[in-house]
This record gives structure tokens, sequence and C-alpha cells, in this order.
């Protein structure tokens, strides 16, 4: 589950107050509002690339309003995918376990797994440049999921994507929380995206989040 209560955040001259919502364990979880409305901003601070103020943020029933980024347990996708242009993608699926001391065999199975669940088996030796906006997002996503985390968050993954691309990247997220069981929070402008991917639908309005929809 992803809690967030009463939870305050400045971001420069940018800041919201007393934010609360919940998405329950296991849901793939949309939060829609306008641009600059705040959702990025939400995101990150329960990522920790961004400091809470006051209130917390409670992940499975743990309070990691405090902890560092690698200690909650999240995986993050930003909205370009932020790849590295000097790492292979089989480098990147493999890049968060390396940095944690895996061993090579481990990591090498999990580079494979991913590969699988993606669909980018072929790619493993090529670098990002030439990428499709898809493959870049499936790297950005295996990537996200690599040490298991129990929280993912995506940050408009799709936007930058063309029709016939979107919907198929819907379908492989729908693919991959329903067999990894992963919580997700999917940020967007888009009701299209919100009415294919969300079981638990939110709107911010105002520095205000409701609930749109539940399943």
């Amino acid at each position: 589950m992803i809690a967030v209560e009463k939870l305050t955040v400045r971001a420069g001259k940018f800041s919201l107050s007393n934010v609360s919502f919940e998405v329950p364990t296991g849901c793939y979880g949309v939060l829609m509002g306008r641009t600059a409305s705040g959702k990025s901003t939400i995101l990150e601070t329960i990522c920790g690339l961004k400091r809470a103020v006051s209130g917390r943020i409670v992940l499975d029933g743990r309070d990691i309003t405090r902890l560092k980024p690698a200690e909650r347990g999240v995986g993050y996708v930003p909205q370009d995918g932020a790849l590295f242009s000097t790492m292979s993608v089989g480098e990147h699926l493999g890049f968060a376990l390396d940095i944690r001391g895996r061993r090579r065999v481990e990591i090498d199975r999990r580079v494979a797994e991913l590969a699988e669940l993606l669909g980018i088996g072929h790619l493993l030796d090529r670098g990002p440049e030439g990428l499709s906006g898809g493959e870049r997002q499936r790297v950005a996503l295996g990537r996200a999921l690599s040490v298991r985390p129990s929280i993912l968050c995506l940050d408009e993954p799709l936007s930058a994507l063309d029709e016939d691309t979107r919907e198929e990247m819907c379908g492989l997220l729908k693919d991959v929380c329903r067999e990894t069981g992963v919580t997700t929070l999917h940020v967007t402008h888009s009701r299209a995206e919100a009415a294919e991917l969300g079981q638990h639908v939110l709107r911010i309005e105002g520095g205000v989040v409701s609930q749109v929809r539940a399943v």
C-alpha cells in the first residue's frame, strides 16, 4: 500500500500542503492532474528525490518519510527514461543490482528474467542510442524493477510515444504489474491512460487529491 498522510512539500516557489491519499496493495493507481498541478512533485517525494517538509509517507506499513531513496523499496521510471549513453541495455537492467554488490550470476539471471518479461532480449548488447521510444521505456521499466521493489512509480511514461506504441506499452504495463504484484502509482494528464490502466484513479486539483474511481 502507498499511504500519503498530510504531506507538505516545497520546490522553489511551488508548494503543496496537507496532501493525503492511498493506493491499495497490488493496485495500479493513476494520479491525474493538469500540468504543474504537483503530480510529479508528489511522485518524486515518495521516491525520496524531494524532501517532505511535514507529513508522512507510509509504504507497505513502513514509514519511509526520512529514508534515503535506495532504502525505500521503490522503483522509479522518470518521464524521459534517463538512460545512460555509456551503458548497454543489459548493463542498465543489472545496474541497481551491481551497485548493491550482488553476485554476477545473480545479476545475469535477473537480467535474463527482465529481458524475457519485457521482450527486449534482442537488445541486451545495444546502447540506448537508436532505440525507439517504446524500447527506451521498456529498458527504464526493467531497470526500475531489477531489485524487485514493492512499489513502482511512473512519471508520465507514455507521454512521448505514438498512439500504437502507447497502446502496446499499456498492455505491457498491465501484464508486468499483474505478474509481479507490484503496487503502482502512474502519473499522467491523459484520461485515456487513466481509463485503460487505472484500478484506483486519483485526481489532484488545487492541491487537493480526490478519488475518482476504485475497482
